[in-house]
């Protein structure tokens, strides 16, 4: 077992910005954050970013390199006590012109009231809040806290800066498993870690020392030869970053959806097999493929809701894994049909008229007749039967209400079967002189 107390990812953290790896994007030559950490003049700082990627070891920097007084808290275990015995001691230091600068690990994990207990002494410069989060702080941090902050996100790391801290955690005798461990690593270990590690630098230096430590050195040199084979056996799956209530979970549900309504099928199989291989719940992804078929397809292919709606059924009753190929059958058949967001945009026009005009008078010749007396009151009069109407069961009456008796709400396109409705309503009504309907307009908005 890997001792986490003295483990190589906390040994290899790094001690001052030069060891930093990757992340130029705010710590390359001239970036703010750089700037702000070499002059030790920064403010309230919140860094976000999937976990291994530096943001606890940017904490450390600052620590090593501010003439401020740092502490350390981690919101999954620490309370509102813990905070407060450290703005009592900031209280008191600050009298003696010495800066506090507090750095919260997994400060999302503090509930509200928890977060808005520092806003008074973040506010008035008691302290200097750095914290540390996996979740997007925009969703995740109390909006007062994230406005007095300044928010730097991190991203994984890539392929190469992982590679280069495996080959170093390797032969470094000075922190390193070169301290203890003589070791030679073949170049396809090194890749795959590399690889498999999805840009999470712990998992990498981690997979590096459980190797190492379990595996016997080699008869001939004495030497423990870290092969593809340990590699495999020390990292075992990959890491797909995906969390069920936070923007990772949004981000690839949105994805999947935007790749649905663009009719691209190769996308709309990867973010489906990445949504179910990091777990989630099957029956919300066939939610989605269902609205989607009314939203973006709708009666461009009346059969699209249909399968949508079936292969939910079906999803319920069969179960993972075989739901997989239930749910990617439903995602094709919605990004393959083609597309119309006429049912979603004449909902939407239906439903703000109706808020704008509130409950105007029904047609009386459409009113309800089945009561006694109704004839009295005029309810029903007037009304033509359309099936007395031949060859097409159809005769032109007024339905709307007076007030938006012009209004035009379904704008079918030229696609798929709205094409033969509009090519049938508009031969069945040219003797009657209505109005045909209106093509939607390419590029038009949905809801």
């Amino acid at each position: 077992m890997i001792n986490y107390e003295n483990s190589l990812a906390l040994r290899m953290a790094p001690k001052q910005l030069s060891d930093v790896v990757g992340q130029e994007h705010i710590l390359g030559n001239g970036k703010l954050l750089s700037r702000i950490i070499a002059t030790d003049s920064f403010g309230n700082l919140i860094f976000y970013g999937p976990p291994g990627t530096g943001k606890t070891s940017l904490a450390r920097v600052i620590a090593n390199t501010t003439q401020a007084n740092f502490e350390t808290i981690n919101a999954t275990t620490a309370g509102k006590s813990d905070m407060k015995r450290i703005v009592d001691k900031a209280i008191q230091d600050r009298g003696k012109s010495i800066k506090t600068v507090m750095f919260i690990d997994e400060i999302h994990r503090f509930n509200k009231a928890q977060q808005d207990y520092l806003l008074p002494y973040t506010e008035n410069g008691t302290i200097i809040l750095i914290g540390a989060t996996t979740e997007n702080p925009y969703f995740e941090v109390n909006g007062a806290l994230t406005s007095r902050s300044t928010i730097f996100e991190l991203h994984q790391l890539g392929f190469d800066d992982i590679r280069k801290l495996i080959i170093k955690a390797v032969y470094d005798k000075d922190v390193g498993m070169g301290t203890e461990y003589d070791t030679v690593i073949y170049n396809d270990a090194a890749d795959f870690l590399a690889d498999l590690s999805s840009g999470d630098a712990r998992r990498a230096l981690n997979a590096v020392e459980l190797g190492i430590k379990t595996t016997e050195p080699n008869a001939d040199d004495n030497k423990i030869h870290y092969t593809l084979d340990v590699a495999k056996e020390s990292i075992q799956k990959r890491v797909v970053r995906y969390d069920k209530d936070g923007d990772q979970h949004y981000d690839t549900i949105s994805a999947f959806i935007k790749s649905m309504r663009g009719s691209d099928p190769n996308a709309v199989l990867y973010y489906l097999a990445r949504m179910l291989y990091a777990g989630e719940d099957v029956k919300y992804i066939a939610r989605r493929i269902m609205i989607h078929a009314c939203e973006d397809v709708g009666v461009a292919d009346p059969m699209a809701i249909c399968v949508a709606t079936n292969c939910t059924l079906a999803v319920e009753r069969v179960g993972m894994p075989e739901a997989q190929i239930i749910l990617a059958q439903a995602a094709l058949h919605v990004a393959l049909a083609p597309k119309s967001p006429a049912v979603c945009a004449g909902i939407g026009k239906a439903m703000q008229i109706v808020k704008d005009t509130g409950s105007l008078d029904i047609p009386a010749h459409l009113q309800d007749t089945h009561y006694k007396s109704a004839s009295k009151l005029g309810r029903g009069i007037g009304y033509k039967y359309p099936h007395d109407f031949l060859p097409y069961h159809y005769v032109n009456q007024q339905y709307l209400p007076k007030e938006i008796s012009d209004i035009s709400l379904y704008e079918p396109s030229q696609l798929g079967y709205e094409k033969t409705i509009v090519d049938y309503h508009n031969e069945r009504i040219a003797s009657e002189g209505k109005k045909q309907l209106v093509n939607h307009t390419p590029g038009q908005g949905c809801c």
